[in-house]
């Protein structure tokens, strides 16, 4: 079956999060996590090296909202259940569909960060991706220097196959070099 055509929940929840699509309208509150995390995200996110506009970042979550809709990228916000509030992003990424392979990434607010928000949901989307989506295989990718994004994957009980040399550019365009072994 064609990926597009494909139903499945576009949003769940977990003990403290409602896991869900991108929906338009939600650039304002993506962009104020954004401004408060520009420190911490600039330096692993691309998108955050030069800090966006409310509509540049209203823009971006439109186009996610398309692609989450053709099945081309399942970028998820992550929702505080008790208070509403944005916490962060995550979603299943470089998707192969014949295979059922899918990459988790993440981020989240500074203000969140240290509660295990993350790996709690990490937990649920592997559980989303496994009943719904015919998950195969998921991988968490991160930057080798990035101690805190490979905390998250091994708490949430990924293992370290492989250390990428030169794979993929850092935040600068440059090759990502892993710490000295």
């Amino acid at each position: 079956m064609k990926p597009i055509l494909l139903d499945f929940p576009q949003e769940f929840e977990t003990e403290r999060l409602l896991i869900r699509c991108p929906l338009p309208g939600d650039g304002a509150m993506v962009n104020e996590a954004i401004v408060e995390s520009h420190e911490e995200l600039k330096e692993w996110m691309p998108f955050a090296v030069n800090l966006p506009s409310i509509e540049e970042t209203e823009e971006n979550v439109r186009r996610a909202h398309a692609k989450f809709l053709l099945r081309e990228d399942l970028r998820l916000h992550m929702i505080r259940k008790s208070s509403g509030r944005f916490v962060g992003s995550t979603g299943l990424h470089r998707i192969n569909w014949d295979v059922g392979r899918f990459e988790i990434g993440y981020w989240i607010r500074t203000s969140e960060a240290g509660q295990g928000l993350v790996t709690e949901a990490v937990h649920g989307i592997v559980r989303w991706a496994s009943d719904n989506l015919n998950a195969q295989r998921i991988e968490i990718r991160c930057d080798a220097r990035n101690q805190r994004s490979r905390n998250v994957a091994e708490r949430a009980g990924f293992h370290l196959e492989a250390i990428l040399r030169q794979d993929e550019p850092d935040v600068e365009g440059l090759p990502s070099e892993p710490p000295s072994m």
